[in-house]
């Protein structure tokens, strides 16, 4: 990923703090090759899901199968029983099949014809889509939005580096060399980490006063929920942690702000603003609330 450094940082947060990644921006900016990448890095099984408009909650989840020799169903796993799941362009399938990553999003297990059954620890979704206004999308709904820990846009390279993203890729594909750096035993362990970075009363005040305070504005009818302010924290743990850091900065707050809450805010006229003008929501309220 040539000029990507934070884009790149804020999916490792998003993986060592337990949470699920969200892309969105136009097509043919890299965020498939992002989801690739963090895949290839990483010593542990990937699923792939691409989503469509004929898509059905089976094919994400598995289905029961009558077995004629045994007279008995059999569960066939779906591809969401893997370690690193990569929905791509998430929002072109329809509002019941986005549903059925619910239940495994949240609480990391999966539940046919009345029997649960529990995923694989680690379990990190990235799912990317494209904006809301192109054809054949749907809206993400609020209780799918909520599931993603962080919802980021990548933007155009400038000059220079599409320059040198074109040079890399004359002969053959970046991906193709990468080898896993991690394995699922390390990962678990940096996950654990995560938990012991020290966060000082001022700092957790200063969460808590920004979702506060988004509950608060007049042109907001929805705030960030709990859910929100609780992933927030952790996403700090998890972003000193990668900054090298056993203690959480408010300026890791104010880093994470916009990409952890942005997407949980809901606007009073129903109006669903793009991403970058919700990001400007999220700044605003940094703007009204005092730094430690």
């Amino acid at each position: 990923m040539v000029g990507k450094r934070n884009a790149v940082e804020l999916a490792v947060t998003a993986l060592l703090a337990r949470g699920h990644l969200l892309i969105e921006d136009v097509p043919g900016v890299g965020k498939t090759t992002l989801a690739r990448a963090i895949a290839r890095s990483i010593d542990c099984n990937f699923g792939r899901i691409q989503a469509t408009s004929d898509l059905l909650p089976a094919d994400v989840v598995g289905v029961a199968v009558f077995n004629r020799k045994t007279d008995e169903f059999e569960f066939r796993e779906g591809p969401v029983f893997t370690n690193i799941l990569l929905v791509d362009e998430i929002n072109r399938a329809m509002p019941r099949t986005q549903s059925s990553l619910l239940q495994s999003m949240a609480e990391c297990e999966v539940t046919v014809d009345g029997k649960t059954y529990p995923l694989k620890a680690p379990f990190f979704v990235i799912a990317t889509q494209n904006p809301a206004e192109q054809v054949g999308t749907y809206f993400l709904p609020e209780s799918q939005l909520d599931r993603f820990a962080l919802r980021i846009p990548l933007g155009y390279p400038d000059r220079d580096q599409e320059r040198a993203m074109i040079r890399a890729r004359e002969k053959s594909s970046p991906l193709d060399e990468l080898t896993p750096v991690v394995s699922r035993s390390e990962l678990l362990h940096l996950q654990q980490r995560v938990t012991d970075v020290r966060m000082a009363d001022s700092v957790l005040d200063y969460v808590l006063a920004i979702v506060e305070r988004s509950r608060s504005r007049e042109d907001l009818s929805a705030g960030a929920s709990p859910r929100g302010a609780l992933v927030l924290s952790r996403l700090c743990q998890a972003f000193a942690l990668v900054r090298g850091r056993d203690h959480v900065l408010p300026d890791d707050v104010k880093d994470l702000a916009a990409p952890c809450l942005a997407h949980r805010l809901s606007t009073k006229t129903g109006f669903r603003a793009d991403l970058l003008e919700q990001y400007k929501l999220v700044r605003n309220i940094l703007e009204e609330v005092s730094s430690p």
